[in-house]
């Protein structure tokens, strides 16, 4: 069996103490150290097959240098990006990623908080949290360093970035209005997800200031922000309303099911019934009709989240804000057009 190399065997074969040797190793510490000196050790640990002990130096940290990435739903394309951004910034610290998916299920979120607390984690960066979260809100207020992303929790302290869910609704009603479109329905979230919700009122304030009756808009909620709702919840906006034109989804996914209910009935979008998304998931662009959409900051906003997780963790909680909202961006492509009366 080989013998695990060791810092006093990297300090012994580069002529110097093992403070200095662990100090050149270290990504997060800045060191006095000239360059030559930390590449000739860092050069010598590679070549001699080094690899720090992470269960000793947990013991001697009380850190284990890993964060819970925890994301609702592993096939929605939204996520690699974001997932991708937050390593960006986590991975050059010395940290790594344990991702878990939640399905935005109340009981397998609590286990997987729990279960994350039980591996020791730093933090956790929650993209999936539901508006009431009482098992996430518990972990924060014992001391565990929580960040949420997209997504937030009422009434709390826990620092959130989210997308300007109200710019993105109105600029999608707006460009549904202008196009001449009166019989506007929404397709919206889940409203247990802050998305949903704030999606919802948007779309309600954005009717409101035109003068539409907000009583009597057509409004189907999903259970879930996927296709299989999206088809569902079409085809009872269609039963409701028959004569809508337009329809307002609160995601991608459940556009993409809306479409292609319409197409198994046999109406054409946009020729027959417009239809918008809102994040800009991968491959939109690729999917024909392209989708008219909302474009969220993925990978930056994986980013932020990151920051200030790794702003807390080093001691500077006090500086990162409780609300960070990310601008948006109305992509106008091939599912809108003019309403079919026209």
């Amino acid at each position: 069996m080989n013998k695990r190399i060791t810092l006093k065997d990297i300090a012994v074969a580069t002529g110097v103490h093992v403070s200095t040797v662990s100090r050149a190793l270290d990504p997060k510490r800045e060191t006095p150290l000239t360059d030559d000196v930390v590449l000739r050790i860092r050069e010598t640990a590679d070549r001699l097959g080094y690899r720090p002990n992470r269960i000793a130096s947990s013991l001697r940290t009380q850190k284990t240098m890993t964060i819970g990435v925890m994301i609702p739903d592993i096939t929605n394309m939204i996520f690699p990006p974001i997932v991708r951004g937050i390593e960006s910034v986590l991975e050059p610290l010395g940290y790594a990623s344990i991702i878990v998916n939640t399905d935005s299920q109340r009981g397998r979120e609590q286990r997987l908080v729990e279960i994350l607390q039980d591996r020791g984690v730093d933090g956790i960066i929650h993209t999936a949290v539901l508006l009431d979260d009482p098992t996430i809100v518990k972990a924060a207020e014992a001391g565990l360093p929580v960040v949420t992303l997209n997504r937030k929790i009422e009434g709390t302290r826990v620092p959130y970035i989210i997308n300007d869910e109200a710019a993105g609704i109105e600029a999608a009603f707006s460009l549904l209005h202008d196009k001449g479109h009166r019989h506007i329905a929404h397709l919206a979230g889940p409203r247990n997800l802050s998305t949903g919700q704030l999606r919802l009122d948007a779309f309600r304030a954005s009717a409101a200031i035109r003068g539409m009756n907000v009583e009597n808009l057509t409004i189907v909620e999903a259970a879930q922000f996927d296709e299989v709702d999206g088809r569902r919840a079409a085809e009872e906006i269609l039963i409701r309303d028959p004569g809508t034109t337009a329809i307002l989804c609160a995601n991608d996914r459940l556009a993409l099911g809306a479409i292609d209910h319409f197409r198994t009935v046999g109406l054409r979008c946009p020729e027959d019934i417009s239809v918008t998304g809102f994040n800009d998931m991968p491959f939109l662009n690729m999917i024909p009709p392209r989708l008219t959409t909302v474009r969220i900051q993925q990978f930056e906003a994986g980013a932020v989240a990151a920051r200030h997780m790794a702003s807390i963790l080093s001691g500077h909680g006090e500086d990162v804000p409780i609300e960070t909202i990310l601008p948006v961006l109305l992509i106008e492509r091939d599912s809108v057009a003019v309403p079919r009366q026209a």
